[in-house]
């Protein structure tokens, strides 16, 4: 399973969350977002990142020409659309040859048919809690939902996820589960990870992992 971990911000806190070898960091470029990463981060940190980390920009509803700027100038793998974004915003961005995590703000009456007509466009789907914000609401959906989820494409777990849930997390599964992303239950503040907590949990992943 792979592991995200999303809203980084602080230099010194992404590279201790880095030496925990996730697979993938996010980088919030919503300005709306307490975890709004800014300057604070520069191209060049970004860049020098171990190539096994892949990079993810999180966008809202951003315009083509600035998510296709923003994407170059930090060297980003994904990039991962957070707003209303049509499937035809999708096929523009996919065009350019970039590599797409769509997320859907899920409730109990989210119908999955809709999905359908992003399918070619992106690489994953990732399915948070519909909350008042774009993301780091903090609190999970009823994961039960998903079971009227049979599209091809794989999906990202998201909302809410954190130590206290590990271990409902661990028995969850799904045919087209393919990891969890982790943000707001890892903070000692918005954008700050709590380091320990985050090694304990990536440590309990990886031994499940290990035993399965």
């Amino acid at each position: 399973m792979k592991v995200k971990i999303c809203g980084m911000r602080e230099a010194a806190n992404l590279w201790a969350i880095a030496d925990l070898t996730p697979d993938l960091l996010g980088f919030i470029f919503y300005e709306k977002s307490p975890r709004y990463m800014g300057d604070t981060l520069s191209p060049e940190l970004l860049r020098s990142l171990p190539p096994t980390i892949q990079k993810v920009g999180v966008f809202v509803d951003a315009p083509l020409p600035e998510l296709l700027a923003t994407t170059a100038h930090y060297l980003l793998d994904y990039v991962q659309l957070h707003g209303h974004e049509s499937a035809a915003y999708c096929q523009e961005v996919h065009q350019c040859g970039l590599q797409i995590i769509k997320a859907f703000s899920i409730d109990d009456s989210f119908n999955f048919n809709t999905l359908a007509e992003y399918v070619p466009f992106c690489n994953y789907f990732l399915f948070d809690t519909k909350g008042a914000q774009r993301g780091g609401n903090g609190t999970t959906f009823d994961w039960r939902v998903l079971a009227n989820y049979h599209g091809p494409t794989s999906f990202l777990l998201s909302g809410g996820l954190g130590p206290d849930n590990a271990s409902e997390l661990l028995a969850f599964q799904h045919p087209q589960l393919a990891g969890y992303d982790f943000n707001s239950q890892l903070e000692i503040a918005p954008g700050l990870k709590d380091v320990a907590a985050t090694q304990a949990l990536l440590a309990t992943l990886h031994e499940r992992a290990a035993n399965s």
